[in-house]
């Protein structure tokens, strides 16, 4: 059952009382996460909170990104980086890594400078930057407590144009790897690693470009990453400059997303092994052939979060939307993370991959800190699920 606790004193009494309590967000990962044999929990009926002042905003845990950046921008305020949605809700995304793109942005949970959530007993911590548990409770998979809001940092607000170019070659991204990823505040590269070309979506704080860039050229009308997909979907490309808030997504509030019947994964490598990477996928794109739909490249600037998948280093993320046929995926997915396996690539909690928990361990070298900073806040483990049993095993 799908309980919707209205207010937080509500919410901490369900938690007391319940044996088993998992938190569903907007719904965006894509493995079990959120399962639970117990209390479903969502947030979103709770009062909403938009506090903003200079330096900060706390919100409401059930808010979306899409609902809090339009009020940021109306007070002259922005964040430094968005994801591709505006959909999903500011503390599933925080909670799970999401992340945009652009070699001097960190993930979106790198924003939170507080944190208040309900721990298993149902009191409410709440923990700052300055508290030493505070970079493993940020990106938690849900498994310290349910959040109840997050206060981010704000910057002042910033104009972004979005230029999107038809024909990179791919040998370009792989030999111009850092030329092409450093060439705007935000980059995104889509290819499906069988076309020899690269589609290469810039979004940048100036309104000048080149009309051909690196043996590719400015795209003559809008796109959608899918390429059979309607580009009304899409946000403003072009070059017309615009609030970063209608930039910075790759897709507008008011649309759905994408095609829907989808499953994804996400694999990140260090960014110093870029080229490396590219090389192995363009060797399996033929494997990749009949479940791929599109595939993403982005870079992300190292943070100090315990389970960020660019913690402690500069990093390149690697992203596949599949077809929704997990049977015929999954053979792909262990190909594709044994060719990624010599450069410690760290799979997306939130996406399907097929790693075990050793594999995790070695590669989030925080897992055994965060298992015990989770045990402290939740020592019954009420919180726990298959999903966290499995991976992140006490």
């Amino acid at each position: 059952m799908l309980e919707r606790p209205r207010s937080v004193a509500e919410l901490q009494e369900l938690v007391a009382r319940s044996e088993k309590v998992r938190v569903l967000g907007t719904g965006h990962s894509f493995n079990r996460i959120a399962d639970t044999g117990g209390t479903l929990v969502t947030v979103a009926d709770l009062p909403k909170v938009l506090e903003i002042g200079r330096s900060g905003a706390t919100v409401s845990a059930g808010l979306r990104y899409g609902e809090i950046t339009a009020a940021l921008q109306a007070r002259g305020l922005a964040l430094h980086n968005l994801g591709s949605l505006p959909h999903i809700s500011v503390a599933g995304a925080c909670s799970t890594g999401t992340h945009g793109s652009g070699d001097t942005n960190r993930p979106l949970a790198d924003a939170v400078y507080a944190i208040k959530f309900v721990d298993s007993s149902g009191e409410l911590v709440t923990l700052t930057r300055d508290d030493p548990d505070f970079n493993g409770s940020v990106i938690s998979l849900g498994a310290l407590g349910v959040i109840v809001s997050l206060t981010l940092n704000v910057e002042r607000t910033y104009e972004i144009s979005q230029v999107v170019y038809d024909g990179l070659p791919v040998r370009r991204l792989q030999s111009d790897f850092d030329k092409v990823m450093s060439s705007a505040y935000s980059v995104s590269a889509f290819t499906d690693w069988v076309d020899p070309d690269v589609m290469v979506w810039r979004k940048q704080k100036t309104t000048s470009y080149e009309r051909e860039w690196l043996g590719a050229k400015v795209a003559d009308g809008a796109r959608h990453p899918i390429k059979v997909m309607p580009a009304d979907y899409a946000t403003q490309q072009g070059g017309v400059p615009g609030p970063w808030n209608e930039r910075l997504p790759h897709f507008r509030l008011e649309f759905t997303p994408s095609n829907g019947d989808e499953l994804q994964s996400e694999y990140f490598v260090p960014r110093s092994r870029a080229a490396e990477a590219v090389e192995k996928l363009r060797a399996l794109g033929k494997r990749f052939a009949e479940v791929i739909q599109v595939s993403e490249i982005r870079t992300i600037a190292a943070d100090n979060l315990w389970l960020s998948p660019s913690q402690g280093r500069d990093t390149v993320a690697l992203h596949f939307t599949w077809i929704q046929d997990e049977a015929a995926v999954r053979p792909v997915l262990e190909v594709l993370e044994e060719a990624l396996a010599p450069l410690d690539a760290r799979p997306h909690w939130g996406k399907v991959f097929a790693a075990d928990a050793t594999t995790l361990a070695a590669r989030y070298p925080k897992v055994r800190d965060f298992i015990a900073l989770a045990g402290r806040y939740d020592p019954d483990g009420k919180f726990r699920n298959e999903y966290l049993d499995t991976y992140l095993p006490r």
